[in-house]
Parts: structure tokens; sequence; C-alpha cells
């Protein structure tokens, strides 16, 4: 009783002393001492293949993972990128023993999470159902059946992903800075096109997988709740007597940084923003003296939402929700890279913060309070880290495939907290490229180029696939804005059919999410116009123009035509508004070339009598509208909308697209979604009371 009192009163008086503390909370609490770092050898051993099995024991759950990892190195694909990528897919659609249905039933009646990629394959399981996870990971790796009907279902899927992002200024940027930066010869440069999916043929997977799925260079590593002699008999059984290809990792050419700093820009005309990443290459493997210094200045610079790009771009400008910088290490080649996503508008200015700050961290000392904190971060995670098994087997492969000391991990943190305000300096200096920097922007360059050239930087233009486009190419169309207007008025039916419509009668349907929609649409001579979206009976939108005015009832919500809206409206004077485009109200330029749907398409720019803007691209061999472009502001944001149109058939006496594949963009994110149309009546099922 007499401990128990001691003990409270004790606790009392240290809430007392407490109490009468004051803590300044607008000052950040000070970093306590680095963790004291303790890591386990994994038992390492060798199969008579090549194969290193590495064992981290973790007894605390009973569930074991594996992961199977072959170290090939970087390989070029050329003209058909992305055949590595379709074979790691082909490895889990079914194996000598057993077909997909009945490999994923095996996997899910057991619980089991296995997983078949281009460079190996991974298994996780409860420790009494992991032998037969692991066995079943294996099989799929070594004898995969290469189903006819699985490689035209990855390759259409591929296909279908490709033309989903062809519009996305992130996805452009993701393969236009490597191609830019590494050259498209180099296997960090390349990338899928539709072209190198088209021409993969189930050969080449196999060809693929024969050289690259091998016991060669394979790193086969085991954490959980497993002993090490067991993962060895293990590894012995599944793989021991494997052969395969042997392996020797490639050695690619040296690529040179520019000369002086430059910007590359990639025009994507529906962009609603500028995805902007200013790279240079470095050469930084991970046991040179330099990682950790670089480590720390990349954080001040952009490793977060306290570190100086963020609070620049975002915190003191409000150009972006974000600005982030990376580098890489690594035995090849790699980059360093400041990024952001910026409002069109707001691009020059961006790049002309972000270039600062990069300046600013090679000429300037940071201060101790920054190099302080950023060491704190790193103790931080990395104590963190270390609570899951499977980083300590991740440390024990990078000890072996890069090289690196035994002791590399053990005195990671020592290493951190070493480095001194004078080493960031030089390192910054050293790996982040200010004077020949590649500034590449990929964005709407009608509203981004002006601002680009204040900057004093050469200009190059390049398309969505980092080919050059030059000046002299646009010069070298042979063609004026109402020749190509006149074809496709002649290609669709001609002048004097057109002009017989009076009005037309559209039902089509169109899949939003996961929902299925009614479409009408009812025009009428000479500009009114209906269209009603309706799920089941229930209408959704509902927006009519009766040539003067009209509005747009939304969820029962009924909302008036802005001035701007209507004037836009006017700017159509009938059901095909390029019958008019040669009336003297409209200004028709042909901006250049660009490919639709893969086939060339003439580009041109049609400003209508209200002064509004768009994009209209006519196939140059059939002379077909095939896409158009607009934009416009709602609700103070910039919306961008693309509308697809293929499928030509002959309605009446003319022809009419009856798909319609719609994209709206907006700065929180895009939407797809495609129009089939089922039915047209022409001249009949209209009348002036539907614009009411």
């Amino acid at each position: 009783m007499k401990k128990i009192l001691i003990a409270a009163m004790g606790t009392l008086l240290f809430i007392s002393s407490m109490s009468q503390t004051k803590i300044d909370r607008t000052k950040r609490p000070k970093a306590g001492p680095a963790p004291v770092i303790s890591i386990a050898d994994p038992v390492i051993y060798k199969l008579k293949n090549g194969i290193t099995v590495l064992v981290v024991e973790n007894h605390k759950l009973p569930k074991v993972s594996a992961l199977y990892s072959i170290d090939a190195g970087p390989r070029s694909e050329g003209n058909k990128a992305g055949v590595m990528t379709i074979m790691g897919q082909m490895l889990g659609e079914g194996n000598a023993k057993l077909n997909k249905a009945q490999f994923d039933e095996a996997v899910d009646q057991i619980g089991a999470d296995v997983s078949l990629f281009s460079s190996g394959g991974s298994a996780a399981a409860l420790t009494r159902y992991f032998d037969k996870a692991f066995m079943l990971m294996t099989e799929a790796l070594r004898t995969p059946s290469f189903p006819q009907e699985s490689f035209d279902k990855i390759k259409s899927q591929a296909l279908t992903g490709l033309k989903a992002q062809e519009k996305s200024a992130k996805a452009i940027s993701a393969n236009v800075v490597g191609a830019l930066s590494y050259g498209l010869d180099h296997p960090f440069g390349e990338f899928e096109t539709e072209a190198t999916i088209n021409a993969i043929t189930m050969d080449d997977v196999k060809k693929a997988y024969t050289k690259y799925i091998t016991p060669s260079r394979g790193y086969l590593t085991f954490v959980g709740d497993i002993k090490p002699e067991q993962a060895i008999i293990l590894a012995e059984k599944a793989l021991g007597d494997w052969k395969g290809f042997s392996l020797v990792l490639p050695q690619l050419k040296t690529v040179n940084n520019l000369a002086k700093t430059e910007i590359d820009l990639i025009d994507v005309p529906n962009a609603v923003q500028s995805e902007i990443t200013v790279t240079n290459l470095v050469n930084l493997p991970m046991k040179n003296p330099d990682y950790f210094p670089v480590l720390l200045a990349n954080h001040i610079l952009g490793g977060g939402g306290e570190a100086r790009l963020y609070m620049n771009l975002r915190e003191k400008h409000g150009f972006t929700y974000g600005s982030y910088s990376s580098i890489s290490a690594g035995r090849y080649q790699t980059s360093f890279a400041a990024e952001t996503s910026v409002r069109n508008e707001k691009t020059d200015s961006s790049i002309a913060e972000i270039l600062k700050e990069i300046n600013r961290i090679r000429t300037q000392k940071i201060s101790a309070e920054e190099l302080k904190n950023s060491k704190a971060l790193y103790n931080g995670i990395f104590a963190l880290r270390m609570e899951d098994p499977a980083r300590t087997a991740s440390f024990a492969s990078n000890i072996l495939i890069n090289n690196l000391p035994k002791d590399f991990y053990r005195t990671y943190l020592q290493k951190i907290n070493a480095v001194t305000i004078d080493e960031v300096q030089r390192v910054a200096q050293k790996y982040f490229g200010y004077n020949n920097a590649r500034i590449v922007v990929v964005g709407k360059a009608e509203t981004t180029e002006p601002g680009l050239a204040k900057l004093g930087y050469e200009i190059k233009k390049y398309d969505r696939y980092a080919k050059p486009v030059s000046a002299k190419q646009i010069s070298n169309v042979k063609v004026n804005a109402s020749e190509v207007i006149g074809k496709y008025i002649t290609a669709i039916g001609g002048e004097v059919e057109l002009k017989k419509l009076k009005s037309l009668s559209i039902m089509g349907e169109m899949s939003i999410q996961g929902m299925k929609l009614n479409l009408t649409q009812k025009k009428m001579e000479p500009n009114m116009e209906l269209m009603e979206m309706a799920m089941g009976a229930n209408t959704v939108v509902h927006v009519v123009f009766d040539g003067k005015t009209g509005y747009q009832s939304q969820m029962g919500q009924k909302k008036e035509m802005s001035t701007e809206e209507i004037a836009e409206k006017k700017d159509t004077k009938g059901i095909i508004p390029q019958l008019f485009y040669n009336d003297g109200s409209y200004k028709l330029e042909v901006a250049g070339m660009d490919k639709v749907a893969g086939k060339d398409a003439y580009k041109i720019k049609v400003t209508g009598p209200s002064g509004k803007t768009s994009t209209e691209y006519y196939d140059v061999e059939t002379g077909y509208l095939v896409k158009q472009e607009n934009s416009s502001k709602q609700d103070g944001q910039e919306v961008t909308q693309t509308i697809e149109y293929s499928n030509y058939k002959k309605t009446g006496n003319f022809l009419y697209p009856y798909t319609h594949a719609f994209s709206v963009q907006t700065p929180a994110g895009n939407q797809d979604f495609t129009m089939e149309v089922k039915e047209i009546k022409i001249n009949e099922a209209v009348t002036a009371a539907d614009f009411k």
C-alpha cells in the first residue's frame, strides 16, 4: 500500500509540474536522438542453378510471403514496346496444370495472394497454406500455357488503355519526359504506343518469356513464419531443377545533358492544365558518398508539403495543389526532376518559380533548421520502415544487387546525420540542373506559348510521341481551310442534299460511370436545338435553345442560359454548321495536321461570330469530320470537351457518324463516355413546340 501511495503522489507531482509548464505551440518540437538501428542478417543460400535465396524469419503472425525477382536490367523493346508487360500478364492466364479459371479458384480456396509479372512472381498466404500458394506461383512461372484468347484479350485491353490516355496531358508527360531526356531508342526513353502494341505477336511473347523468365540472376526472398531450412527445401523442390537462359546485365550508353536550358513544348489542345517537368540526368550509384547529402537536398527542395517548392508554388502563389522534386539512384543513369500541374495561364510563372528555387538551393546555403528538420524526418521514416520485415529482406537484396557495403543500412542514419550544410549546397550544384535543365511542358500551346517565350529560353515543339514538330511541317500543309470544309460537305452528301435537311431527330444510348442513359437530340432550322438525357422514365438533363434564348434543367433545377452561352449557341447557324462557314462571319485557319485514330487529319481553327474559337479535325483521306475540341468556363474553371466522330453511316441521302466519343477535362479530372446512335429521323418527328 505504501508503494502505491508513493507512486500515486509522484504521478500527481508530475502532472502538477506539467500544468505549470508553458508550451509554445507555434514552434516545432525539438527532434529526438536518431534511433539505434539493429538489422538482423537474413539467411542467404544459393541454388545450383544460380538463384539466390534470402530468408527473413518473423514469427509474430502465422503468415509467409515470397518474392521471386529476376534482375535482368533495362532492355530496349524497340518497335515491340509493351511485349514484356503483355508477357508478364500472360503468366497468370493458365499453365500446364491449370487453366486460368482453375488457377484463380485454387488461389481463392486457400485465401492466398499470388501474382505474376514480367520480372518474376510473388505469393503470400497463411503459414498452413503457404507451401501450396508458393507452388501455384512457381508452376505458373515455369509452365505458362499462353492461350491465344488471353493474348487477344490482354492486347485489346492495352490498346483501350492507350486510347483512354491519348488526351491526358499527365499520361503524355509521363511518356515524353523520358523519351526527350534519354532518347526514343533508349530503354528508359521508349514507351508503348498503338503501333508497338499492334506489332506484338504471340511468338514475340514466347520469345520474351524464354529469354527473360529464368533462374539466372534470380533472387527468391521468403519473409515471415518460416524456418530457413523449410524455405530452402521448398525452394529446391519448386525451382531447384529449373534451367533457363543465362542473363548478362546490359551496358547502356551515357546520355549527355543539354548544353543550355531549353523548353520542350507538347501541344495538347484539350488540356486545362499544363504538366511541367524541369529535369536533368544524373549518375548517382547508391554507394556514391553523395547519395546521403542528395537525399536531404532533394527533401529540402521538394520532398514534401513543408519543402520549398510546395511552400512557394502552392502556399505563397496558389498556382497549384502541389509541387515536388525527386531524384533516383541506381546502377544506370537516372534523373532529377521538379514537377507540378498548373492552370495553363500560370505555366510560365510556375516555371520561373521552380527555377528560382533550384537556383536558390544551389547558390545559397540552407538554414541549420532546415537541415535539422530534414534529418529528423529521415530518422523517423527509416525507423517506421524497420517495422516491416519485408523491408529487411529488400535491404539484403539491395546490398547484393548494388554491390553495397554490408553495413550500408546499419549505418544509414549515421551517414544521414553526418551531412553538413556545405555538402547539401555542393550536391545541389552538382545534381540539380539549372543552366542546362530540360523544361518539358505538356499543355495547351495556344495559351501557354506566348508566356513561355518571355522566359527567354529556346522553345522546341514535339508531338505526343516525342517527335519534333517544326514550323516547316505546318507550312507544308498545301491546302486552305475552305477546301477542307468543301471536301467534308461533298463527302457526307453534297451541298444540295444537305440544304434539304430541315430537322433531325436522333436517338442514342450512352454509359457514364456504369449508368445506362438514353439520349435524345432534336435539331430544327435555323438553329433550334434540344438535348435530353434520361435514365429509364426519369429525365436527368434537359437542354433547350429556341434560336433566341434557352435553359438547362437538371434534376428539377432550371437555369437560364447566360448571355455568353446564348451568343455561342447562335454561332451555330444550321443543322450542318459547315454550310455557313464561308458566309463571311466565321474565321477559318489551317493550324497544321495531327493524328486522329492513327490517321492524318487537317486541323482547322474555327472562330465564330461571337469570337469563340474551337478546333475541328478533318480526315485527310475521307474528308470526314473526325474530332472537335472546344473549351468554356464553368463555375470559374476551364472545362475542355473533345468529341471524336466515327462509324459514318448512310442516313437518307447523307452520311452521319453513329459513334461519338466524348472526353470532358477539368482541373478535378477527366470524364470519358461514348454515345452510340440507334435511330435517326430526317424531316419528321420534330416541331417548334419541342423547343419551348
